[in-house]
């Protein structure tokens, strides 16, 4: 056993290894790296080793596929001549030490990783229909989970794209980007957000010559919530001249927290249009953002600023949408159903202790409860829904720029205003309750594939997409663009 001579190697792109009998393709995968990585075991009397190969723009992950008689094998893998065995798929102990196994049946019909380009398998082979990919098993409702190696293939090359694809790629071929200076009245701010319908705007200072933050739906609700608060220092009338500036140095100094949107002493979070889209990803999750300005300037000490655009992370998930549509195959998880993908926040099931209830609202709850629930569990929006827990609508931060219309916030209660009510401030007179604007709100269903709702998500101004019941529409789970890019970047 353990022959090491290169006389027991052979290539096991398409080899099958089982003479007699009904067989099923097999699909190994080392996902750990390496250079010269072989399969060996029960199946080849652990006398052969079966060379991998590695699998094309993911040079850390090795596959071999071949034929094996349905039943029970053990296996492992000779990496760099050592053996080794992958702790994340089951094991044994035995004669051989730790080894993996794998039952393999021929009932199994159902693909959990498509082929992959530069493997002899062909994704409309009949046989391949029943691959048995050899990684996580688990069963969920009688739903087979995506496979790791599907995973890790995937996270590979959407790396890969996202190293190569710089800050250029979000430029819009035409378009405009709001700026407003630090000495605006605030008042007069959100007047402009809600008017030019954005939801953020970046802020310059015209004494410094430099962008020094950014004004988000967020201020406006903390300031909304100081206007409620008793004995706040901040006034109806100072709102006419309180300026944007004054605004976020009394928000530090109140809610003792460094503003991560708020700079006037050290330079702003922001990218040049050379950084990589992986770079700016990293930037608006690492920093908790939601968008992060996208700033050139010829100079080298950032002088004389130029703003180009307001980089997202729908923005960039589009490039990855329209890169990736027309070769899913390259992609093995994009056709996968959501619920066969650890992603997302899902309803918790009866009797789990360590699950948390998603964080939803009825339509008649306060505008101050609603308010109270998107700062504290830092969510961008809240679904709306009713005694059945079926979706009605969704309230959100950008929402809240309603109330500058017509001066809204000067003569109603948070408390006694309910969602209900807010919402229709920002919809049509004739609109009912419970329409579902395309951009408003956002459903899936949990056997929807991977890549609508990418898709979805990739729209401007949606940050969170619903995952409903068929018929129902009750709230089933719900998938955030933070969701999708911590999962893609494996963070």
């Amino acid at each position: 056993m353990f022959s090491h001579g290169a006389d027991s190697a052979h290539d096991a792109g398409g080899v099958g290894v089982s003479s007699a009998g009904a067989t099923v393709p097999a699909r190994f995968v080392w996902p750990y790296g390496g250079k010269r990585v072989f399969v060996s075991g029960s199946f080849t009397r652990w006398s052969e080793h079966l060379q991998m190969s590695p699998v094309e723009g993911c040079p850390t992950v090795f596959q071999a596929i071949c034929s094996l008689s349905p039943g029970m094998h053990q296996y492992k893998f000779f990496v760099d001549g050592e053996w080794r065995h992958d702790e994340r798929q089951p094991t044994i102990s035995g004669e051989y030490g730790i080894v993996n196994t794998v039952y393999l049946t021929r009932e199994i019909n159902s693909v959990l990783s498509p082929s992959t380009p530069g493997t002899r398998m062909d994704v409309d082979n009949e046989n391949f229909q029943r691959t048995v990919t050899l990684s996580d098993g688990n069963i969920e409702d009688g739903t087979p989970r995506v496979s790791e190696a599907a995973i890790q293939i995937s996270r590979c090359r959407v790396s890969e794209y996202l190293s190569l694809h710089t800050g250029y790629d979000l430029l819009p071929d035409s378009g405009k980007v709001i700026a407003l200076d630090i000495n605006l009245p605030v008042k007069q701010s959100f007047h402009i957000l809600h008017e030019q319908g954005i939801p953020v705007a970046p802020l310059w200072d015209s004494f410094r010559g430099q962008f020094v933050g950014l004004l988000s739906p967020l201020d406006f609700i903390l300031i909304l919530k100081e206007l409620e608060t008793h004995g706040s220092n901040l006034t109806e009338e100072q709102l006419e001249t309180h300026t944007i500036s004054a605004w976020k140095e009394a928000k530090r100094q109140t809610y003792g927290r460094h503003d991560g949107q708020w700079r006037p002493h050290q330079p702003l979070v922001h990218a040049t249009p050379y950084e990589s889209l992986r770079d700016i990803a990293l930037k608006i999750l690492q920093n908790g953002i939601s968008t992060v300005p996208v700033i050139y300037s010829s100079s080298s000490d950032g002088s004389f600023p130029q703003l180009l655009h307001l980089a997202s992370l729908s923005g960039i998930l589009k490039c990855i949408c329209r890169y990736f549509k027309n070769s899913t195959g390259n992609l093995p998880i994009l056709n996968q159903p959501v619920c066969t993908i650890p992603l997302g926040s899902w309803v918790p099931k009866i009797g789990d202790p360590n699950s948390r209830p998603l964080a939803m609202l009825r339509p008649h709850a306060s505008l101050s409860s609603a308010l109270n629930m998107l700062v504290q569990a830092g969510v961008s929006s809240i679904p709306i829904v009713d005694e059945n827990d079926s979706l009605l609508d969704t309230y959100s931060r950008s929402d809240i720029t309603a109330l500058a219309k017509d001066k809204v916030y000067t003569h109603v209660r948070l408390e006694e205003m309910t969602i209900h009510q807010a919402l229709q401030l920002g919809q049509d007179a004739n609109t009912p309750f419970g329409f579902f604007n395309g951009q408003r709100c956002q459903m899936c269903l949990r056997s929807d594939p991977l890549l609508k709702v990418m898709e979805r998500l990739s729209n401007p101004g949606v940050r969170r997409v619903f995952i409903v019941e068929a018929g129902s529409k009750r709230v089933e789970g719900i998938i955030s663009l933070s969701d999708i890019f911590k999962f893609l970047l494996s963070l």
